[in-house]
């Protein structure tokens, strides 16, 4: 599931489970029962289920039509009545099968109706809705019916854009149809000009800069995660994309499918050493129970290293039997089952065991070589041994003893081209010979449109989407002056018993947790997509989150108890939805929800958290200065506590991190951290000639961060102008030199111009002494 997945287990998110909060339950009623006030009217004694679907187009154009009205009471009630048919008319099911059933068909009964577009004629009136949003700010606490009328319209967009963006075996021939069509509308920039995600983009940003605090950001940013999801694919289709793009610039497959290889990998697990045998035997001597099982590896040396932020965590480490070391993949090492008195039962896979790819005995990576690591290699080689370089030059293996033509054919054997370093060369000689060249042919894919739309207020959307993950996640301790992300879940009337208290805390937590989920996951699918769309639209995008202090938020959000974080009980199975809504509801008791769900780990929480170290990933990857940020802000402790989790996955993105800054930690880091070292070595794709283990190269490279970035900066700039300046070539436009024909040119001047052109003359011309004799001498 978590594994090379974009989104997490398909119930919570295509039924909506974690679209509503615990304090919207009461509101699933209410949309039934304006649903089934207006439908009596409609249809006497029958059901929904029951009426011909051209029955049921007649109801929903009679809803269409009902949405129009001014009276914007009478319009909720209406938007009510389609978010009951959306969410699968649920008083007419028996099982959650059905509730599922029926809110797909009724989903894209709605979305061929025309529903969709009018609700965002809806959403645009809401959000240009000034006089909800200036009593919105004057308020002293804002809570969820400040926002009732965007939450509901909201909720059905949502559903409408995930139900039909999954696909499913037995969808109907004009489903699909609708599926292709639906996608490109959203696409495209056919809603007022712009593609759908920059309206919510929009929303977003009104929403962080204090105008808009009423905005039920949960359901933006959910909307706008699937949204983008649906428009630009997800990593499986980008992976085809990429293959695709491989073939068409004439470059080698890839080595092989990433996907396919994480899924096959096994969590770190080596054997328990001697030292922890016989403690174990000592402590079960003592008839106490062991905390760990046997086989397990006290987390990848976690306790080797001395670190300077346990000082919270040190009595968890002894106390806390939530931060046990079980892991969340319990496979047993075949080496160790003599040892085990008693293994623990395993939890649920992560995958379906047919999935499992049989790789050779070996490294699961082929070893890369880039192009610019065979000249270095050459160029050492020959100042070493003919005291001169030719360049570029890779081919002149003249004067070269035996040993280094067989390095350098191993390399090329290995040598990897990026589409990336295609689109860089190609880049270069366009800005090298504008002219000749001619114009650049460019796609118009969702990806471009999208970020064509995004540039102009790019670092504010990124910018407003910081806030957010900083506002929603753990570690962060609420100050007055912080946005506040809790409109959408907060009642009117604060809990007063201790059962309430203890309800709202779990949601809040919960409603926190889909907040980092939604925005780790859209912050990696942009970088995804605009790196294989072009390498300066990804490199723009990044630099941003860098500038924005991207790295050390995600450092901070790691710097907690990883393994109760991944392992956090943040939800109320009863109250889950279509779950709430289809069974009779048990009494909530507080050691009910002290119990929380039987799930032993949070799959949303681990799926925010493997983001997360992709993002720190594809920000410092092939950065050296980004790198030695990495370094100074003390990440090697926090990134090795995060290896607790037994998730290959996300051992795999940790030990990544750890490997590019390995060298910069000394030698004694090093060497008390082998086991940290020989998993690196186990997991992580190796460079053929680079030294990340024994740093002999440090001093050779210098670490100047403005310097590096400014030279990017420069690159992407000259990259936009190229591309979207709308008055790009402006050097090379005919200039018109006859005097007359440019004195005679209308200029269009402003309507005030005639009122004060007299004093601006006096001031900028009149009263200005000019030195006509400066113009005489050399400059």
């Amino acid at each position: 599931m978590v594994t090379a997945h974009d989104t997490d287990e398909l119930t919570a998110e295509e039924t909506g489970t974690e679209l509503y909060s615990y304090t919207e339950e009461p509101e699933f009623a209410l949309n039934r029962d304006y649903f089934e006030e207006d439908f009596r009217s409609h249809a006497r004694d029958r059901r929904w289920i029951e009426l011909t679907v051209e029955e049921q187009r007649s109801y929903v154009m009679r809803l269409l039509d009902a949405l129009e009205v001014t009276d914007r009471d009478k319009r909720l009630k209406v938007a009510r009545a389609i978010l009951y048919l959306a969410q699968g008319v649920f008083d007419d099911c028996d099982t959650e099968v059905d509730v599922l059933h029926w809110s797909r068909h009724n989903v894209f009964l709605l979305y061929d109706m025309g529903i969709f577009t009018a609700l965002l004629e809806l959403l645009s009136m809401e959000i240009d809705n000034n006089q909800a949003c200036s009593s919105a700010v004057r308020k002293p606490a804002i809570s969820l019916a400040d926002s009732t009328e965007l939450r509901v319209l909201l909720s059905i967009m949502y559903l409408i854009v995930e139900t039909i963006r999954v696909q499913t075996e037995d969808d109907r021939p004009e489903w699909r149809a609708s599926r292709e069509v639906f996608k490109n509308e959203l696409g495209s920039p056919l809603y007022n000009g712009e593609p759908f995600a920059l309206l919510l983009f929009t929303m977003v940003t009104k929403f962080c800069s204090m105008n808009a605090p009423h905005f039920p950001m949960k359901k933006v940013l959910l909307l706008l995660w699937k949204t983008i999801l649906f428009t630009v694919g997800g990593f499986q289709e980008l992976q085809e994309m990429k293959v695709r793009g491989r073939e068409r610039l004439n470059l080698p497959p890839l080595p092989e499918d990433s996907i396919k290889v994480v899924r096959a990998m096994r969590a770190a697990s080596p054997p328990a050493s001697a030292m922890e045998l016989i403690e174990q035997q000592q402590q079960q001597k003592r008839g106490r129970r062991s905390r760990r099982p046997l086989v397990k590896q006290d987390s990848l040396d976690t306790y080797n290293e001395r670190d300077p932020f346990k000082n919270d965590d040190a009595r968890d480490e002894e106390e806390d039997p939530e931060d046990t070391d079980s892991g969340i993949e319990g496979e047993v090492d075949p080496l160790d089952r003599d040892v085990i008195i008693q293994p623990p039962p395993p939890p649920p896979p992560l995958r379906p065991p047919t999935e499992r790819v049989n790789f050779p005995k070996g490294l699961p990576w082929a070893p890369k070589v880039r192009e610019k690591d065979i000249e270095h290699f050459l160029e050492t080689s020959r100042n070493k041994f003919i005291g001169f370089t030719l360049g570029n030059d890779t081919d002149t293996l003249v004067g070269l003893p035996r040993p280094i033509h067989e390095s350098v054919k191993t390399l090329k054997q290995h040598k990897y081209v990026s589409i990336a370093e295609v689109q860089i060369k190609k880049e270069d000689e366009l800005q090298q010979c504008p002219m000749s060249l001619g114009e650049e042919e460019v796609a118009e894919t969702p990806t471009e449109m999208l970020y064509l739309g995004m540039l102009p207020n790019l670092s504010q959307y990124v910018i407003a989407l910081l806030k957010l993950l900083l506002a929603a996640a753990p570690t962060s301790k609420a100050k007055t002056d912080s946005i506040n992300i809790l409109a959408d879940v907060l009642p009117e009337e604060m809990p007063i018993t201790v059962l309430q208290s203890m309800k709202l805390g779990i949601d809040v937590n919960r409603h926190k947790e889909i907040i980092v989920k939604a925005i780790s996951a859209l912050l990696l699918l942009l970088l995804k997509h605009f790196k294989l769309n072009h390498i300066y639209q990804f490199e723009i995008v990044s630099q941003h989150l860098v500038f924005a202090n991207c790295i050390p938020l995600i450092l901070k959000f790691f710097n907690q108890n990883i393994m109760s974080y991944i392992s956090a009980k943040n939800s109320i199975c009863v109250l889950d939805f279509p779950h709430c809504v289809v069974h009779e509801m048990p009494e909530l008791t507080a050691e009910s929800l002290e119990a929380g769900d039987s799930n032993q780990f949070c799959w949303r929480n681990l799926f925010s958290c493997i983001n997360l170290l992709r993002i720190l990933n594809k920000l410092t990857k092939w950065k050296h200065s980004r790198t030695m940020m990495l370094v100074v802000f003390k990440s090697a402790p926090i990134l090795k506590r995060a290896l607790k989790v037994k998730q290959a996955m996300m051992q795999l993105y940790v030990l990544k991190l750890l490997k590019i800054q390995t060298k910069y930690l000394g030698r004694q880091w090093r060497k008390s951290n082998m086991k940290t070292m020989s998993a690196i070595y186990q997991k992580v794709r190796h460079r053929l000639n680079d030294d990340w283990a024994y740093g002999n190269d440090i001093d050779a490279r210098p670490w100047d961060f403005q310097a590096e970035e400014c030279a990017l900066r420069e690159s992407i700039e000259k990259f936009n102008s190229r591309r979207y300046d709308r008055n790009k070539n402006g050097d090379f436009v005919p200039v018109d030199n006859c005097l007359q024909s440019v004195l005679g040119q209308r200029v269009e001047l402003p309507e005030d111009f005639h009122y004060s052109y007299e004093m601006w003359l006096e001031r900028e011309v009149f009263s200005q002494p000019i030195q006509w004799e400066g113009l005489l001498q050399n400059p």
